[in-house]
Formats: structure tokens, sequence, C-alpha cells
């Protein structure tokens, strides 16, 4: 840096101002005779024919001359800095100059070759080589076909058969894999590792199972669910195994889904069950919480013993899981944990802030179509699950249970309320107080009832503005008359007076009417625009969905409490559909990665060839907890797939409207002739 600034501040500025004045040597504000007397005198010094002439300099004091004197030279100076204009610009590449010179140009060319021809083209090949031998998700392919043969050799994989393929995977192979060490101590460590773990089954001798590197890499995935503590050396290794696990499960769960479909398509005969697909997803939560698959869900929690287990699990409460811990009041929950401290049991309630609770909501349509909201026989339903996040404290509840039949809901409050209120202003109101029916008006109105009431006709709906009309009519009415207006009107009036009333009230029924016809017009536009509005919505909708899932997601959601897993997890949930009647997958399973508060997973499916009733499971399930997931129960309704429309009026072409076709294009062609016949004779 240092060197930098003394280098500019030391730079020597190559461009120079062409100045006339200067070369001239006068004064910027001298005059024209002052400019000639200037130019005689050096003129007779740097003429060429004299003998200090220099022609150089006798050159540049001719361009002065002429810039100062002459109008166009000088109206270029003044704009472009010479008397001659605007100069050519010029690019150049700063080389040293050792490139360039003619003694060194066989060692640039030979640099030049070993550079682009011998080195460029072993460093793309080298890549092209790493890359090629590695799928989408950083997974060996190898190790991808190594899936594909196991899960189509056997239906069903329990969960300690996945954990024997996913050991046997390549990435733990040192010829795959140059990062993998071999320690000389694993021929002393390993045998005494094996030796603690139950049901290992090391003499199993199919390959590649029976590998020296897959027996290790099962044997510390053992060790690590078993929690059993192990010298540094294997411990290093056992956190690199375990970092590869999470990609290499979701890869087998990719494969077991590709052969699910495959199957499903007919192509392929052994389809493979979907206990194998969920061994795989279920071993994942385990290894991120270090647990086997028979240990308690409490044990994820922070400062949770076996002792403290018995106590939780007792007959007296009987708490089996994380859900039911969570609805406890706060002095029940802090009662189970009084073994442990504040400061404990602060950490087991921050554990259980941090952990999920989802929402599941689920919408079933198809896409593209009329009736979204029908399914038929064969068409593609498209499945969307929202999925909605909180802490799994949210529904915890802070005080003792009070029964429900002291707890009137809101809403009955509400509405009760509400009608104590409608009802109060009624009775208060001063119009509907003289129009109360008497008791006898109301015994009357009953013995009315029956078939005569109900074979009453009624009147025409009204509108908001007949109601208001109403209402000024009513408080026109209710207005007397003064004194002066009663001793002013004579008797003889009272006829004109009632049929001036009678043609007033004609003109206010059909006021009224028009009224009625504006108000359902406007109501019937109103309802055509919303229509539109939700038409145009439901579009933008569907292409944001597209977009979405052309997108790629983001790998950031919550971090898991794992302190036995080797680095920091995220939250990530598999969404599926299961057929219930046949046990098998009915989707590919999607890889939610970016459940912050709200994600959508879109799902998609052929519906059955026959029509009827059919029942699925919509699996929602965490790779990093257990005792977390959800499921919602879906019933489809499939309908008869419409029958193709062959035949329809508008392609009905009768004989007679063909020939008037033809008498139409033949007309048209020779009224084109006699145009172009006409245009050739006035040429």
């Amino acid at each position: 840096m240092l060197a930098t600034a003394y280098k500019v501040a030391h730079l020597e500025h190559d461009f120079v101002k062409w100045d006339p004045f200067e070369i001239l040597e006068i004064d910027p504000a001298s005059s024209e005779r002052d400019i000639r007397k200037a130019y005689r005198k050096l003129s007779l010094i740097y003429h060429p024919d004299k003998e200090t002439g220099d022609e150089q300099k006798f050159m540049l004091i001719a361009k002065a001359y002429a810039a100062l004197t002459d109008e166009e030279a000088r109206k270029n100076w003044e704009t472009y800095g010479n008397p001659d204009g605007p100069g050519a610009t010029s690019f150049g590449i700063a080389l040293p100059s050792w490139i360039v010179e003619k003694e060194n140009s066989l060692w640039v060319l030979g640099l030049y070759a070993a550079v682009f021809m011998i080195a460029l083209p072993v460093a793309v090949g080298v890549w092209w080589y790493r890359s090629a031998k590695y799928g989408e998700d950083q997974v060996l392919l190898d190790t991808s076909h190594l899936y594909l043969y196991f899960i189509n050799k056997c239906q069903t994989l329990t969960l300690r058969r996945v954990i024997m393929i996913l050991a046997a995977s390549l990435e733990f192979e040192k010829s795959h894999n140059p990062e993998v060490v071999l320690r000389p101590t694993d021929d002393v460590e390993l045998p005494a590792l094996i030796k603690q773990l139950p049901n290992f089954n090391e003499k199993n001798k199919e390959r590649p199972l029976c590998y020296e590197y897959s027996i290790k890499a099962r044997a510390l995935i053992y060790a690590h669910l078993l929690r059993i503590p192990l010298s540094p050396g294997l411990d290093e290794d056992r956190r690199y195994v375990l970092r590869k696990c999470p990609a290499l499960l979701a890869e087998f769960v990719h494969c077991a889904s590709q052969l699910t479909m495959l199957g499903l398509a007919g192509r392929i005969s052994r389809i493979p069950k979907l206990e194998t697909l969920e061994a795989a997803m279920r071993l994942c939560a385990l290894l991120v919480q270090a647990q086997w698959e028979h240990s308690h869900q409490f044990l994820q929690l922070p400062h949770v013993t076996e002792d403290l287990l018995k106590h939780l699990s007792g007959r007296r409460r009987c708490i089996r899981s994380l859900h039911q811990l969570c609805a406890l009041p706060a002095d029940e929950r802090r009662a189970l944990f009084r073994s442990l401290s504040d400061a404990q049991y602060d950490d087991v309630l921050h554990c259980l802030e941090g952990m999920p609770l989802i929402e599941l909501s689920v919408r079933t349509e198809v896409l593209d179509d009329e009736d979204e909201g029908v399914i038929t026989a064969e068409s593609i339903v498209t499945v969307t699950a929202t999925l909605k996040r909180k802490p799994l404290l949210s529904n915890a509840r802070e005080g003792p249970v009070q029964p429900e039949t002291e707890e009137p809901s809101g809403a009955e409050d509400g509405e009760t309320s509400a009608a104590g209120d409608a009802k109060e202003i009624k009775e208060n109101s001063p119009h509907v107080r003289n129009n109360k029916p008497k008791g006898w008006e109301k015994s009357r109105n009953k013995k009315k009832g029956g078939k005569g009431a109900k074979g009453k006709k009624k009147g025409p709906p009204q509108g908001k503005k007949g109601g208001k009309q109403q209402v000024a009519e009513l408080k026109e009415e209710q207005q007397p008359a003064t004194r002066d207006e009663e001793e002013a009107a004579p008797e003889d009036d009272e006829e004109s007076n009632s049929e001036d009333s009678e043609d007033e009230g004609q003109r206010n029924h059909q006021h009224h009417r028009q009224s009625q016809q504006n108000h359902v017009s406007g109501g019937t536009k109103s309802a055509v625009a919303e229509e539109e509005d939700d038409d145009w919505q439901s579009i933008q909708h569907k292409v944001s969905k597209k977009d979405k899932n052309l997108e790629k997601k983001s790998r950031r959601s919550h971090g898991v409490h794992c302190p036995l897993f080797p680095e920091d997890k995220q939250e990530f949930w598999w969404v599926y559909l299961v057929d219930k009647k046949q046990r098998s997958l009915a989707t590919v399973p999607f890889l939610v990665t970016s459940l912050v508060d709200v994600e959508e997973a879109v799902l998609k499916f052929t519906a059955p060839s026959r029509p009827g009733v059919y029942n699925y499971t919509l699996q929602v399930r965490s790779d990093s907890y257990r005792d977390l997931d959800v499921s919602q129960n879906l019933r489809l309704d499939v309908k008869p797939a419409q029958k193709v429309v062959e035949s329809h009026p508008q392609w009905d072409i009768s004989e007679d409207e063909a020939d008037r076709a033809d008498e139409e294009d033949s007309a048209v062609e020779d009224s084109d002739l006699a145009a172009s016949e006409g245009s050739e004779y006035e040429d």
C-alpha cells in the first residue's frame, strides 16, 4: 500500500497541454499585432534556412501562429485543444516491455502454449472427472446405484438393514473418497468396540456389507445411537460419518421413491414397501438426536436422565409424548421436573420453546380445469399442503384447568350480548314502541296462522333505497299538521287532496321499483367484477406456485437442539401422500427445507382409473426430531371422466355452406384478377 502511494505521488504525467501562447512566448492577453511580431521574431531564429534553424520548432511556431490568427483553427483549438480538430483515439494494453521484445518471442509463445494447451485442458479434465462422479446433492453415483440395488433386491428393509446399507456407502471408502483416514489403531480399537454392540451381525458375508470400511462405519453409527464413549481417533471418524449421513439418507429416500413410482407405472415388478422409506426417515432423526429406536422421546431434552424418565412415565402421571408434557399447566410441569434446578429447568423450557408445532392444512384440486374442485378418473390431482410452524409451548396452559361448563365460548357471549343490545334498541325505539301490537292483536294473528299464513304471498324484496324512502314517508306521516294549516284548509279541497296523495303514491311506487331494478343491475355488475377478480387472483396464484416450484429453495429454517450431532442442523420436513388401502406411496416425497413460519408443499399424482371414494393420508415427518410428526386423512371422491366431444355444431358444415364458401372464394379470385389486369392496362 505504501509503495503504491509513493509511486502515485511521483508519477509523471505523459500528457502535456498544447498552448500556442507558450510556444510563441507571449502573454495570453496579447493583441494580434504582438502575435505577428512574435511570429516574425521566432521565424528569423528557427527557420530551417537559417543557421540556428530547427524544423520541428518552426512547425510548432507556424501551427501556433495559425491557431491564433486563423478563425477556424482558433475555434478548433478552443474546442478540442488542437487546431487540426479532433484527433483519432488510440487504446493500448499495458504489457511489460520484455513481452513484446523480439528476443523473447519464443519464450512467450512457449508460456502461452503451456498455459492454454496443457494446463487449462488438464484442469478442466480433472474437474469434469471429479464432478461426473457426483449427483445433484453431492452424493456419489456409485452410492446411488448401490442403494437402488439393495432396495430393489428386498422389498421390505428394517431399520438395522438400512443402517447396514448406509454404512456401505462409498463415501466412507478410501479409493472413492481421499478424505477418509485409515488409522493403524483401528485394528485394536474396533474389535473392542464391536464386542460392546448388541446384535451387530459382523459375520455377514454379503458384499460390500462385509468390507472393512463398511463394518467400521456401521460400528461408529451404532456407538453414536447407543451413546457409547469413543477414543479420540474413533470419535473424529464418527463425526465425519455423521456429517455425511443426512445427505445419504435423503438420497436413499429418493431412490426408494423412484423405484416405487416405477413400480406403480408398471415398469418394474418389485415395488418397495412403505416401511423401507419410513425406516430411512426415522433413522435420520435418530442419528440427529443420538437415540436408538426404542429410546424415550424425552431424552431429546437436556438434563433428562433414566431416573427422571421413570418419574415421568409412572402410573400416576403417564406422560408419554412431548405434546402431553407441553399441555400441562406450568405448575404441574415444574412439579414433574422438581429434581432439576431452576437453571436446568430453564434449559428444558428453552428447548421446548425451540421445538416445532406444525399446523397442517391440505387442499386438493385439478389445475387448468374448468371445475377444479371435481376430481375425475386419471386426472392430475394437485395436493397443496400448507405447513405453519409454531413453538411447541405455544399451546401450553399457564393455570389450572377449569370445567368446560364454567367457560362459555366467546361466540356465545358475543351472540348473547348482541341479541340483548338488539332487544334493548327495539324496546327503546319510539317507532317500534308505537307499532308494537297489543295482546289481543297477538292472539288474533296466531289464529290467522297455519295454511293461510303459508299461502300468503310475500312482497318483493326492498333495497336500501326503498327502505330509506319508507322511513322518510313514515317520518312525514308522523309529523302533525299545524293549527294554521288546519284552519286554512277548506272542506271543499278534501277530494283534490286525496287525488294528489294518490298520484304522489303512484310516483313513489314507480320510483321504488326503479330503485330496485337499479340495485339488482348494480349487484349483477359487482358480482361479475368480483368473479373476474377471483379468476385473475387464481391465475396469479397458479403462476406464482409454478415459479416457486422452479426456483431454488434455501436450506435455512430453524436450528435443531442436537448437542451430540457434530454440526449445526436445520429443520427439514418430509411431506408425502400415502395410499391407506395399498400402504404405498402415492407421490414422491417432497423435502421442505425453508420452513420458517409458513411454507407450501405441492404434490401431484394421478387419480385412480376407477370412480369411487379413496382414502389417503398426508404425512409430514421431521428429519431432526422424534414424536413431532403430523398426519391428516384425505377422502377423495373420484368421478367418471368426461367424454370427449367428438362432434360440435360449429364443426358441422353442410354441402350448401361449402358450395357457398367455394363461390365466395372464386368471386374474390376473379376480383383480384380484374384488378391486376386493370393495373397492367394503365401501365
